[in-house]
């Protein structure tokens, strides 16, 4: 570093560097170890300002895996997955190219296991239609648990309510005459 970008830093404070950006909107930066006018050091930042900065717009995906805040249990694959920048795992920031190669790769997964999906459903199909497996029970919500339900429904002595609906329960008179006390 020259002499001059040195004395800027101290006299103004830390500077941050433009180190890159994604696809959705999210800056990176890097703030390099630097000096205050007071002697301490400041290590090395990376950080991220994203292009929706309010908590409640953010989506869990916002980052790519790449840049860093996610993909650390994702394992380490032939495309950099799990080598982020922003927690230090990687020095040099995603490339262009890289992040296009990831967005393809991402793009022929979801598409391979869509092919496979819809084999799989097919299989079933035939299954039924042989009669090597058996379609699944329908079953009818009735009362508080979901179970199968046979036979007609019928009216109970005794109310029954679920969320918002209430039936009352059937009434049957008794003999002709009052209970006695």
């Amino acid at each position: 570093m020259s002499r001059i970008t040195s004395l800027f830093r101290r006299t103004f404070g830390i500077v941050k560097e433009h180190v890159g950006s994604d696809h959705f909107g999210n800056k990176y930066f890097f703030v390099p170890e630097q000096k205050t006018w007071t002697g301490r050091s400041l290590r090395a930042k990376r950080m991220v300002e994203p292009a929706n900065p309010k908590e409640y717009e953010y989506l869990e995906g916002n980052i790519p895996s790449e840049w860093g805040m996610r993909g650390e249990g994702h394992g380490s694959t032939a495309i950099g997955w799990g080598r982020t920048w922003i927690r230090g795992r990687r020095k040099e920031p995603p490339t262009v190219e890289e992040l296009l190669k990831n967005e393809r790769y991402k793009e022929q997964i979801k598409h391979r296991a869509l092919e496979v999906e819809q084999r799989d459903l097919a299989l079933q199909a035939h299954e039924y239609e042989d009669g090597l497996v058996s379609r699944p029970a329908q079953t009818l919500i009735k009362g508080h648990a979901s179970a199968t339900h046979y036979g007609k429904a019928e009216t109970s002595e005794e109310p029954v309510s679920t969320a918002n609906t209430f039936q009352p329960g059937s009434w049957i008179p008794q003999g002709g005459k009052a209970p006695k006390r």
